[in-house]
């Protein structure tokens, strides 16, 4: 092939999981719904990168998420359907309507106006707790400092235990989802060990009932239905793997965006107005997902000039989606007083993200707080020693240490 003929670097190769996006570029331009072999049991997949083209795998019925009703044989043999032989088969995230409809009006009923304001005390409590921490250290790392406490103590408290060995989970999230096919038999046993918080948790939450979203959620009613056992755990699971680790990711992805533009973060310091809008922007820029989970196509169909068979794998490219100039004007530059464009970082259609309130939560009141406390905020590496994580559905910094460099107000 000669160097028009193909991407800059292979999907799920070395150099794409440091940087996707002269890949997606590429990909936009010259194949939108691109066919290649999945690393992991060597899959025949498609993954779309097109703005448009993203929207429709994830609002059309015929790309469906129960990837072990649809998808092919070859797709389920590799064991590529999500949460397959655990509870999780019937969380939210990967059943379609009707069933989707119901257990989403459930959870939907605990996410009441008083109980949102809690989350907000909450939070501002822990970033205060982080900042501490940090400021004492003088030089830290924000993933493992303040992304990772923030966002395991908020979930922590919101579902009603705090979840004390974060790195543990980390670890079992990437079990659950490797990007090494030689680590593929380790998955089933990531999606126990969540499943297992997610499990002990509900257990004591029946025994001592409290204020919290897990008590809420057993409790929760709709025309006399509610949760079984199993959907409150896959439920529970479910906003574990959704909160705690993809949050970790964000701020990371946004402290380092911003530490790359500075005038953007001076602009964010001196204007508190755009905090709502800067973090749309930022999750835009990088958010903490490269990938929706797989879709399966229900029948044969068509998708921008490429037929698709009945039971493929389909990946939407959310972060290439979201840098689509077709979408997005100037979309590799960061512009936190951009507006216009919705961007896919939450999703789309049904399955966009249940947890998005909190989400936005954490983020417009962490980032702006760290700013704030370190105005001053600097690398304590050279740019060119930090490194992502080669995981195909996320991504996440492996660390990104900074000194403080002096402190704004407390």
């Amino acid at each position: 092939m000669t160097v028009s003929e193909a991407p800059p670097a292979p999907l799920f190769s070395a150099d794409y999981f440091q940087n996707p996006y002269p890949t997606f570029a590429w990909l936009r331009e010259h194949s939108p719904v691109h066919e290649f072999r999945f690393p992991a049991g060597n899959v025949r997949t498609w993954i779309v990168t097109r703005y448009d083209d993203v929207k429709a795998v994830l609002a059309d019925p015929r790309f469906s998420s129960e990837g072990g009703t649809w998808g092919n044989a070859e797709f389920k043999e590799a064991g590529l359907v999500s949460g397959a032989g655990s509870v999780l088969e019937k969380a939210v995230t990967v059943v379609d309507p009707p069933a989707h409809t119901r257990l989403r009006r459930l959870a939907m009923s605990t996410f009441t106006p008083r109980r949102i304001a809690q989350w907000r005390q909450t939070v501002e409590r822990v970033v205060a707790s982080a900042l501490d921490s940090c400021a004492a250290r003088g030089e830290f790392d924000v993933m493992d400092d303040y992304a990772g406490p923030v966002s395991s103590a908020v979930m922590g408290e919101i579902l009603g235990l705090r979840i004390e060995r974060h790195r543990e989970l980390v670890d079992a999230l990437a079990q659950a989802f490797p990007s090494d096919a030689a680590r593929m038999d380790q998955a089933p046993e990531g999606f126990a060990r969540i499943c297992g918080y997610a499990e002990d948790l509900v257990a004591l939450k029946r025994r001592s009932p409290a204020d919290d979203l897990t008590s809420a959620l057993i409790h929760a009613r709709q025309d006399e239905d509610q949760l079984s056992e199993e959907e409150l755990v896959a439920m529970v699971a479910a906003m574990i793997l959704a909160g705690s680790d993809t949050v970790r990711a964000f701020v990371g992805n946004a402290v380092l965006a911003l530490l790359d533009h500075p005038d953007q973060s001076r602009l964010l310091r001196e204007r508190p107005d755009l905090e709502a809008g800067a973090f749309e922007e930022l999750l835009r820029y990088e958010g903490p997902l490269t990938t929706a989970l797989f879709r399966v196509t229900t029948e044969e169909l068509e998708l921008a000039g490429t037929v698709l068979p009945a039971g493929a794998p389909v990946i939407a490219a959310l972060l290439s989606a979201n840098r689509d100039p077709r979408q997005f004007s100037d979309p590799d530059r960061l512009d936190l007083t951009r507006s216009g464009s919705r961007h896919v970082g939450f999703g789309h259609g049904l399955h966009n993200c249940l947890g998005a309130a909190l989400a936005r939560l954490e983020g417009q009141l962490a980032i702006p707080a760290l700013l704030r406390r370190f105005p001053s905020l600097t690398l304590a590496v050279p740019r060119g020693e930090l490194r992502h994580i080669e995981n195909w559905a996320m991504r996440r910094l492996v660390r990104l240490p900074v000194h403080a460099a002096g402190t704004g107000p407390a």
